[in-house]
C-alpha cells in the first residue's frame, strides 16, 4: 500500500514565477536576444546544439509547414546541427477520440520530411509510441508540476474554453509535460518555436530545473540531468488558406506537398481575391491578392510588390496563372523524390525504425540517469 502525498506541498524552484512572466514584454525581450545570440552561434558552432522539433501526424503536410518549419530543419540539420525530429503519434488522441488512418498519415509525413530533404543520416526522424522509455519519464516529471501551472497553459486554456462543456482529457491537461518528455529524454538544448509558443517552452524549462532541485544530479554530480532547453525564434511567413482565412487542414483550404501540379492548378484557381484588377501588394487593405503575391514571392525569391508591379492591371487570373507556375516549379524536385519514396514502402519503414531505434538507445541513456538521480537503482 502506498501512502497518500502531501496534497499542499508545491514543487520547489522558481518555476511558477517563471511561468506567470513567460509571456511579459521583459521576458518576450529576453526571449528574442538569447534566440538572436544563438542563431549568430548556430553558424560557428552547430556542433554545441541538438535540436528538437516535429508534427502531430492529423493530416497531410503543406506550404505552411513548408515555408513555416520544414525549410529552416533542413537549413538547420546542413549546417551540422544535431537535428531530432519527433512523429507525435500519441499526441493525435489529445483532443480525439480515435487516431482514424494513422498509419497512413505517418507514413505521408515521413515522405514529406524525406522529400524536403532531411536526411536521416544526420537526423533522427522517429516516432513517440514507438519510444518507451520517452514516455516513462512523464511520471517522475507530472511530480514537478501543479494542477493550476497545468490549466494556466495556453493550448490547455484554448482547449478547455473550445470544449463547450465536454470533460478534458487527462492527457490533453498533461500535454505540456508530454512535451517536456519530448524535448528532455534527448537532451535538446535548442527548441525552434514561435512567440506564441514561448510558454510551453518554459514549462520544460521548470521541469528541468525542478527536477535539478528536487533529486540532484547523476554520475559525478557536475552538471544537471537535463539542460535548460532555449528558443529559437523565427519569422514565420504569414501565409492564409485558399479561402483568404487561417490556414488549417480541417478547413480543406490548404496546398498539400502530395498534391499533383493538377490540383494544384486547381486550389489556386479558387483562391479568393477581389474585384479590383489592379494587383498591389497590400496585407492590411488587401489580405487575399497579398497572400498570393506572397505566396509567389516565397516560390521565386523575387519581393511580392516587384511581382505585383509586373502583373499590373492583367488582373487575378494573371496573378493565379504565375502563382500556379511559379508553385509547381519550386515543387516539381520534391514532387519527383516523393514519387520515388512512395514507390519503395520499404525504405521508409526502415528509415523510420533506425530512427526509433535510435531514440531509444537514447532515452533508455536519459532514464538511467533519471533512476540514479533519484536513487531508485536498487539492483
Amino acid at each position: 500500500m502506498t501512502s497518500t502525498p502531501h496534497q499542499n506541498q508545491p514543487p520547489a524552484g522558481e518555476g511558477a514565477d517563471a511561468l506567470a512572466d513567460s509571456t511579459s514584454e521583459a521576458s518576450l525581450g529576453r526571449s528574442v536576444a538569447r534566440s538572436e545570440q544563438i542563431a549568430a552561434d548556430l553558424d560557428v558552432h552547430p556542433g554545441r546544439y541538438r535540436m528538437l522539433t516535429g508534427d502531430r501526424p492529423t493530416g497531410h503536410l503543406h506550404l505552411g509547414h513548408y515555408f513555416g518549419s520544414l525549410r529552416n530543419r533542413v537549413a538547420l540539420q546542413d549546417k551540422g546541427v544535431d537535428t531530432w525530429v519527433l512523429i507525435a503519434d500519441y499526441q493525435v488522441i489529445t483532443d480525439r477520440d480515435g487516431v482514424g488512418s494513422l498509419g497512413e498519415r505517418v507514413q505521408s509525413l515521413l515522405t514529406d520530411y524525406l522529400a524536403v530533404g532531411i536526411d536521416p543520416s544526420r537526423t533522427t526522424i522517429f516516432a513517440h509510441s514507438q519510444v518507451p522509455a520517452l514516455n516513462q519519464l512523464m511520471l517522475p516529471f507530472l511530480s514537478l508540476v501543479t494542477d493550476a501551472e497545468l490549466r494556466r497553459n495556453p493550448t490547455v486554456k484554448a482547449e478547455q474554453d473550445a470544449t463547450g462543456g465536454r470533460p478534458m482529457t487527462g492527457l490533453m491537461l498533461t500535454y505540456p509535460v508530454h512535451q517536456a518528455a519530448d524535448i528532455l529524454f534527448c537532451k535538446a538544448n535548442v527548441v525552434p518555436v514561435g512567440k506564441d509558443q514561448l510558454p510551453h517552452l518554459e514549462q520544460t524549462r521548470v521541469v528541468a530545473r525542478r527536477f535539478d532541485e528536487r533529486y540532484g544530479r547523476a554520475g559525478d554530480g557536475s552538471a544537471p540531468v537535463f539542460p535548460a532547453p532555449d528558443a529559437l525564434l523565427s519569422e514565420v511567413p504569414n501565409l492564409l488558406g485558399t479561402d483568404g482565412q487561417k490556414m488549417s487542414k480541417s478547413r480543406g483550404n490548404v496546398i498539400e506537398l502530395r498534391m499533383s501540379a493538377d490540383d494544384t492548378a486547381r486550389a489556386i484557381k479558387r483562391a479568393v481575391t477581389d474585384a479590383d484588377r489592379q494587383i498591389t501588394y497590400d496585407p492590411q487593405q488587401r489580405p487575399e491578392v497579398s497572400n498570393l503575391l506572397l505566396l509567389a514571392s516565397l516560390t521565386t525569391g523575387r519581393r511580392p510588390e516587384e511581382v505585383a508591379e509586373e502583373i499590373g492591371s492583367a488582373g487575378s487570373g494573371a496573378l493565379k496563372s504565375l502563382v500556379t507556375e511559379a508553385v509547381n516549379e519550386h515543387l516539381a524536385p520534391l514532387r519527383a523524390r516523393r514519387a520515388e519514396l512512395e514507390a519503395d514502402p520499404g525504405e521508409l519503414r526502415r528509415v523510420l525504425a533506425a530512427g526509433n531505434a535510435h531514440a531509444d538507445e537514447v532515452a533508455r541513456a536519459t532514464l538511467d540517469e533519471v533512476r540514479e538521480a533519484m536513487q531508485m537503482v536498487y539492483a
